[in-house]
């Protein structure tokens, strides 16, 4: 059974910045094998993906976080993770992290999320 672990979430002004990380709990590096992703979830909105990474390390972000956030993998530590800069309190919600494979063997797993809270 895989387990993700998001971390790194708070509470931060705007203008300020968070690393959320996500370790991936398995007996493979699953983050190395999987098309990772960090999503977002604000109150009374649905899910939404704020940037992803293939296994090939090709990345994919929302319009709204282009050139504020970036994603990045270490699959030596099989931890994916989401650098936060120049948080808007648009940027409040539960994110969840996200390992997928569309190929053999196929799989979809989230983790439980951590909340982040911009204040304006």
């Amino acid at each position: 059974q895989v387990q993700l672990v998001e971390s790194g979430g708070g509470l931060v002004q705007a203008g300020g910045s968070l690393r959320l990380s996500c370790a991936a709990s398995a007996s493979v590096s699953i983050v190395s094998i999987s098309d990772m992703g960090w999503y977002r979830q604000a109150p009374g909105k649905q899910r939404e993906l704020v940037a992803d990474i293939s296994r090939g390390n090709n990345t994919n972000y929302a319009d709204s976080v282009k050139g504020r956030f970036t994603i990045s993998r270490e699959n030596a530590k099989n931890t994916v993770y989401l650098q936060m800069n120049s948080l808007k309190p648009e940027d409040t919600a539960v994110y969840y992290c996200n390992a997928a494979r569309k190929s053999f063997p196929r799989y979809n797993y989230w983790g439980q999320g951590t909340q982040v809270t911009v204040s304006s």
